[in-house]
């Protein structure tokens, strides 16, 4: 997984798109748009990216068909929103989409019959979590795009779409590269020792699926260098105050280790509410005095 919140600022100069007041989630920074898929052709070109990144350059094995079609997808992709990041500067059609993350609802969830991360997870304690709760996946950024204006943007993205549904946890699987836990055992235990969820919003690795996390003493690990040297996804979901739960697991087909990061949105909504506020303010003042 590439795109991560460790750059996530909503202070940016970002504006809704002119003529889309109807959209949830409409931002534009010069070029760069982020919405969410309108179409089945949106979705195409989203499952295109994630195979060229996942895939061809991360080394994920395809399942059958996938190879063929040159698409990374599954029944989710039906069910869920789409949220992309689009280069205008690229043109208009599948070639300008250049980032994409999969947003699954409750009411999303319940229509396929489960969340994504309940294939690795005992989730149960977030599914019975009052309010709304989000799972998010799939991040996906073309390396091109892995910078500070691409990244806030996406994050404004997700922050627009929070704010809108009333988000209150966000979780999902985030990846460590490589399959061989003895050979992450520095951030596996740094996680479970100092980032491990409470109890009450604490998931579980399923059994059968379980590898243990806590492989090093706490005190065999320099922190900060291990906290650095995170993958951008995971170390930025901490720097939003996430947790992970208990256990990790291997991925085969995408060639790494999962953990379940979850998120409590208080501070995400906070963010994006006085963002919000900011700039409406700022554009009642501007008609105020124009007349």
């Amino acid at each position: 997984m590439t795109a991560g919140p460790e750059t996530l600022s909503l202070e940016r100069d970002f504006e809704p798109a002119e003529g889309t007041q109807d959209r949830i989630v409409d931002i534009v920074s010069g070029p760069l748009q982020v919405r969410l898929a309108e179409s089945d052709a949106d979705i195409d070109a989203a499952q295109a990216l994630r195979y060229r990144v996942f895939y061809e350059t991360m080394g994920a094995h395809p399942l059958p068909g996938m190879a063929r079609l040159r698409r990374d997808r599954d029944p989710f992709d039906a069910i869920c929103d789409h949220l992309l990041v689009l280069d205008h500067s690229r043109g208009n059609g599948a070639e300008a989409i250049v980032g994409t993350y999969r947003l699954i609802r409750r009411d999303a969830a319940q229509r396929c019959g489960r969340f994504y991360s309940a294939a690795e997870y005992d989730i149960s304690r977030l599914v019975s979590y009052r309010g709304e709760i989000l799972e998010l996946g799939r991040s996906c950024v073309d390396a091109s795009y892995r910078t500070r204006p691409a990244m806030s943007l996406l994050w404004s993205g997700i922050a627009a779409y929070v704010f809108h549904y009333d988000i209150a946890l966000m979780f999902g699987c985030a990846s460590l590269p490589g399959t061989d836990p003895d050979a992450l055992a520095v951030p596996l235990s740094y996680l479970h020792h100092h980032h491990l969820a409470p109890p009450r919003l604490r998931p579980r690795a399923l059994e059968q699926r379980y590898v243990e996390m806590n492989r090093l003493p706490a005190d065999a690990f320099d922190t900060v260098r291990t906290l650095a040297a995170l993958p951008p996804l995971i170390k930025g979901y901490l720097r939003l105050g996430g947790f992970v739960g208990e256990g990790a697991v291997i991925d085969e087909q995408f060639n790494t280790i999962d953990v379940c990061v979850v998120v409590k949105t208080d501070l995400v909504a906070e963010k994006y509410s006085r963002h919000y506020e900011r700039r409406s303010k700022d554009h009642w003042a501007k008609e105020h005095w124009a007349t």
